[in-house]
């Protein structure tokens, strides 16, 4: 077996790799794999896994970790994770763990540099190199384990490095060292060694001049960026460059590396001195006198987003790798999903790598009353934060962009463009250096951004359970949570799991310690978007979600109105064709412009959705803006949608099923295309929580037709499925929606469906009670199909309570209403039953008649 931790967690048994999908399972691993062969107590993992807030049953939760991680990993290297007092360990070989093959390596490596033997330490070093992948513990989500372990490793992978160089050039390979000591010095511009090991290099391939310019380089890095002049080293052999000092052209190493030699190294890995910024590729120019720090504050209360931090910590990797290019992440997310707040947090943590400063503007792209930023007034602050005197600015705004571009082409900058209204507001605001980094946040999706300038996106969604509770207990602390957690859980329910408005709910519950958090969560329900209000248009919920919807189109603002009317959770691009009532073509031209304002995401292909707070907003905004008339029109377009394509989808699933008569649907309502059986089904399946909600919402409106009728057009789905309790929930709504508009047909059918949906959960009582109810129903129309069905299933019903001949009774007296009606189909089924039941009672003969 083969684990591996320097790079993204590795686990290899033979020749198949072994995933471990589970973010906080890869941390239990990896803590084990730093600390083989060790006990690794419980609060050590316990604070790997969740740093300083840590769960009631966080002992029980780490236990179901491990015991899911065992069983994931397989027989064999489960057995190699051993519990132990305080903790667990896992036992692996040196040639099981690159981590522990490394160290050897590297040890036996320094070990032949302090006797000199300088072929076999490159041999060495380089073995223990190639075992590195990337970043250590890439994919592990933990900054516990992240800020102890991840520096430390680095230092060491630095000095094996920086041994195996000085290996080459005691051999001679000066030629060969060069191009990776310039990589070193660019990445790691104060460890003065490796500039005195590409001065001497550059020296002996007959470059005098370029050595004495890495000398000045780096000096002016220490003067600005510490305010020191290099050490005696560096300076003892710019002096014997100078003097063409002879004894350089040999294999003797400069100054007192070769008068005072390393200690040998530690018996394992230990960290140290502190990590350096790594800064990628090119010569590192002289920074301004005074890096800009433009970042502002970030916010006290951040949780979450330990993938997308991950995601956005990566690019630092792309700086490194890919060549000459520029590294842009556009962060994009529906209103308050708090696109600022991880692109600031993320910044800050950050900032060291980029030791020419931290460049940040507000673009204003959604705001209360501000114009959007113009990128000719962001680039005169930026030039004015760069150390550009106001009379040196030119006067042209391309002069500017050109000048801007000029002064961070060779330095390492981070560039935060927040709040952006489109890819032509921050395009001009981009730098062109391949060691500059710009993160770009939008309510747009900046589609053009993507498809010119290569960058990646990261799109925000609402935050999970977990990473709400966390934000709230942030503000509130664990124990408030801990009283009242079915409060907490609505809360994060109401809030939709938006951070804006748990900030603010956590906010009013922090103003009022002493108000338990249910009185929190009853204000919220009984008025959303009020409750969230704070009196500050940059933070009212409201207020925010305003900024969006007033920058759309009029389709596209009538499009989101009318999705406040729609039953939810999704929708598709012929529905809102439907609900608004337009043909499809514009229906997804309005739809695109939603999800492009993030107003609207797609969460499968296809299907369209917003969190709960956006669709009341939404809904309040048709309400102000459409009349009765026109939302209930829509609404009748919506149901009308979803009942004839349910019609024609069960018509595929059961094309003998008796119809009911349906009058047209009303004008501008557009049907989804259904061709076979599997596509009915697959719409079905699809649909299943529009459907349930589409027979809610006809009944809150009074259109107890449409309520009973969409039940009816469900029925053959929920009985091929086994959907029995989302059936049962469906007819009831029917029965009571068909009951109070008097309608007898839908109560008789209503009743009908119940009654079939309890006789398959086993609830015999209540199937009889609705099928009898059904059949009177259906004598009182005079339907003779829907009385023979009603005894079909009552026989059914008495066969399963044990009641034989009861059953025969009326599956004869449904044979005797279908052979009068001249309904075959009922007729069949009939005389089927009452063959199965003589089946039942030893009498083979009639059976096989009937």
């Amino acid at each position: 077996m083969w684990l591996g931790v320097l790079g993204p967690l590795h686990v290899q048994c033979d020749d198949e790799i072994i995933p471990v999908p589970a973010a906080k399972q890869r941390i239990v691993l990896a803590t084990l794999l730093v600390q083989s062969n060790r006990v690794v107590s419980f609060d050590e993992l316990t604070d790997a896994v969740w740093g300083g807030n840590v769960p009631r049953a966080a002992r029980a939760t780490l236990r179901n970790y491990v015991k899911r991680l065992r069983h994931g990993l397989g027989q064999e290297m489960a057995a190699r994770i051993r519990t132990y007092s305080p903790g667990y360990r896992i036992d692996l070989s040196e040639t099981e763990l690159d981590l522990a093959l490394f160290t050897r390596l590297y040890v036996d490596g320094g070990t032949a540099v302090q006797a000199g033997m300088w072929e076999q330490a490159e041999r060495l070093l380089g073995r223990a190199l190639g075992l590195w992948r990337g970043t250590p513990l890439a994919d592990v989500p933990s900054e516990v384990l992240r800020r102890g372990e991840v520096p430390r490793l680095e230092q060491v992978r630095l000095q094996a490095l920086e041994w195996r160089l000085e290996a080459q050039l005691h051999q001679g390979r000066h030629q060969e060292a060069v191009p990776q000591l310039h990589a070193l010095v660019n990445q790691f511009p104060l460890r003065e060694r490796l500039h005195a090991y590409l001065m001497l290099a550059l020296y002996r391939c007959g470059r005098q001049a370029d050595a004495l310019a890495v000398y000045h380089g780096v000096r002016r890095i220490l003067v600005d960026e510490l305010g020191v002049e290099p050490g005696p080293e560096l300076q003892a052999l710019q002096r014997r460059i100078l003097a063409r000092d002879p004894q350089l052209w040999g294999t003797a190493m400069p100054g007192h590396l070769d008068a005072e030699p390393d200690r040998p190294p530690p018996a394992r890995v230990t960290a140290l001195a502190g990590p350096h910024a790594p800064i990628p590729r090119a010569a590192v120019p002289a920074p301004v006198r005074t890096p800009p720090r433009l970042l502002p504050p970030t916010t006290r209360y951040f949780a979450g987003r330990a993938g997308e931090l991950q995601a956005l910590t990566s690019l630092l990797d792309q700086l490194t790798t890919t060549a000459g290019a520029v590294v842009i992440s556009a962060i994009g997310g529906a209103a308050g999903v708090g696109k600022t707040a991880l692109a600031l947090h993320w910044a800050h943590e950050v900032a060291g790598h980029f030791p020419h400063g931290q460049l940040y503007a507000d673009l204003c792209g959604f705001g209360p009353s501000r114009a959007p930023v113009t990128p000719a007034e962001a680039v005169r602050g930026f030039l004015t934060a760069l150390g550009v005197r106001g009379e040196a600015i030119p006067a042209s705004p391309q002069a500017q962009f050109g000048l801007y571009r000029s002064l961070l082409a060779d330095r390492s900058v981070l560039v935060i463009l927040d709040n952006a209204r489109d890819a032509e507001q921050v395009r001009p605001l981009m730098p062109s250096g391949p060691r500059c980094l710009t993160v770009v946040t939008s309510r747009d999706q900046l589609i053009g951004l993507v498809a010119s300038d290569g960058a990646n996106v990261l799109t925000l969604d609402v935050l999970s359970e977990a990473e709400s509770a966390e934000l709230l207990a942030c503000r509130l602390g664990a124990g408030r949570l801990a009283r009242e957690p079915a409060a907490v859980t609505e809360l994060i329910r109401l809030c939709a799991g938006l951070p804006l408005a748990l900030s603010i709910a956590a906010a009013h519950a922090a103003a009022s310690p002493r108000l338990p958090l249910a009185f929190v969560a009853a204000d919220l329900r009984q008025a959303r978007l009020d409750a969230l209000a704070t009196g500050d248009v940059a933070t009212d919920v409201r207020a925010v979600f305003s900024w969006s919807y007033r920058n759309l189109s009029q389709p596209g603002a009538r499009m989101f109105r009318l999705l406040g009317t729609h039953p939810g959770p999704d929708i598709t691009a012929p529905a809102a064709a439907s609900l608004a009532g337009v043909p499809l073509a514009p229906a997804h031209r309005a739809l695109a412009e939603l999800a492009g304002a993030h107003l609207l995401a797609q969460h499968c292909p296809g299907r369209l959705t917003c969190h709960d707070l956006l669709r009341v907003y939404a809904a309040e905004q048709a309400e102000a803006s459409e009349d009765s008339a026109q939302r209930r029109a829509a609404v009748h377009r919506i149901l009308d949608h979803y009942l004839y394509t349910a019609r024609a989808a069960d018509r595929l699933l059961d094309p003998l099923r008796e119809q009911i008569a349906l009058p047209p649907p009303a004008a501008g309502v557009t049907t989804e295309k259904i061709a076979s059986y599997g596509q009915a089904l697959a719409w079905f399946r699809a649909e299943r929580r529009v459907l349930r909600g589409a027979a809610a919402l006809a009944a809150r409106s009074g259109l107890g037709r449409h309520a009973w009728q969409l039940a009816w057009a469900q029925a053959t789905y929920f009985k091929r499925h086994g959907d029995w309790h989302d059936w049962v929930a469906v007819q009831r709504t029917a029965v009571a929606a068909a009951s109070q508009s008097g309608e007898v047909a839908g109560q008789a059918h209503a009743h009908f469906d119940l009654g079939r949906a309890a006789l398959r959960l086993g609830t015999y009582p209540d199937a009889l009670a609705h099928l009898r109810r059904a059949l009177g129903l259906f004598a009182s129309l005079g339907d003779r199909v829907g009385q023979a069905r009603s005894h079909i299933e009552l026989g059914r019903t008495f066969r399963a309570l044990g009641r034989v001949g009861t059953a025969i009774d009326h599956a004869s007296l449904a044979l005797t209403l279908a052979e009068g009606g001249g309904h075959q189909v009922v007729r069949a089924g009939a005389l089927n039953n009452i063959g199965y039941y003589h089946a039942h009672l030893g009498d083979y003969e009639k059976a096989l008649a009937r």
